[in-house]
């Protein structure tokens, strides 16, 4: 894998394991995933205008399919990632969501796209998902009330997350991340908006997201697409079969965060996880 690409995955890593861990305290999926997503549209028009100005894409019928589809994806995406931090410990949903993910776009990448990793970044990626089996995997986690919905929750999650991963990796290459991301971002709020804003109840929700989770809203709005930005930028340097598993480093940062501010147990099998995912991404680093 390039260094570049290496380089923009591990800051997408932090930015990504950092909006997790505030969203693991939102409620109301929806309507925090709409507000969330509108307060990001606000933030990166400027940027969206710079690099629309400075690219002069063509905004053709393919771009908007893909841009479209990967915005449904995304709502999908954000639903059940909240839904599932409602029921389960950060620790638990987290690694088991994204490595998920990871598994299914490699698997997805050879069988459609024809990538043929090397036997180093294989063993790699199978590192990388090892370490997030051992990390989610425990006898306590999965005893907890809530875990059978949360991690039904995280293996749908993790195949939304496999299913864009190799979605966008074309839909990069005709359109600059950034403005692909803020397309995606854009058809996100549009769907939404007529679910959450339909009725009185639904704007009184999104008012008091705006109220009372204001902290991790902006969090989000401002951690979420950026992350999503590097990781796009990285799928252009690097195969989708070398991004999916490394980006998954973010596992790490979030382990870290659900033990030591979250108070989650368990620290030396999610540590060694971690751990694998560390030596995993630096074979794929090396082809």
């Amino acid at each position: 894998m390039p260094a570049a690409a290496l380089a923009l995955l591990l800051v997408a890593a932090v930015a990504h394991a950092t909006w997790n861990y505030l969203a693991k305290g939102a409620t109301g999926s929806v309507a925090f995933t709409f507000s969330f997503t509108l307060l990001a549209q606000l933030i990166y028009l400027p940027v969206a205008i710079v690099a629309f100005a400075i690219t002069r894409p063509s905004l053709g019928p393919e771009v908007w399919l893909f841009v479209g589809v990967s915005g449904l994806l995304n709502v999908l995406y954000f639903i059940l990632l909240i839904e599932g931090y409602q029921t389960g410990d950060l620790s638990l949903v987290y690694p088991l969501a994204r490595g998920t993910g990871p598994a299914l776009a490699v698997a997805g990448a050879v069988v459609f796209f024809g990538e043929r990793p090397s036997p180093v970044a294989l063993l790699g990626a199978g590192l990388v998902i090892a370490g997030i089996v051992a990390m989610s995997m425990s006898p306590d986690a999965l005893k907890a009330p809530g875990a059978t919905r949360a991690v039904g929750f995280a293996l749908v999650t993790g195949l939304c997350i496999a299913t864009y991963t190799l979605w966008d990796s074309h839909g990069v290459t005709l359109i600059t991340p950034v403005l692909y991301n803020y397309g995606l971002d854009a058809g996100r709020a549009l769907l939404l908006a007529p679910v959450v804003l339909r009725n009185d109840e639904g704007r009184a929700s999104v008012a008091a997201v705006f109220r009372e989770q204001r902290r991790a809203l902006v969090g989000i709005a401002l951690l979420s697409p950026g992350a999503y930005i590097l990781v796009l930028a990285a799928l252009t340097l690097a195969p989708v079969s070398y991004v999916a598993p490394a980006r998954e480093i973010s596992i790490l940062f979030g382990a870290l965060l659900g033990l030591r501010l979250l108070g989650e147990r368990d620290a030396p099998r999610r540590l060694a996880g971690a751990g694998a995912i560390v030596v995993g991404v630096f074979a794929l680093a090396l082809r």
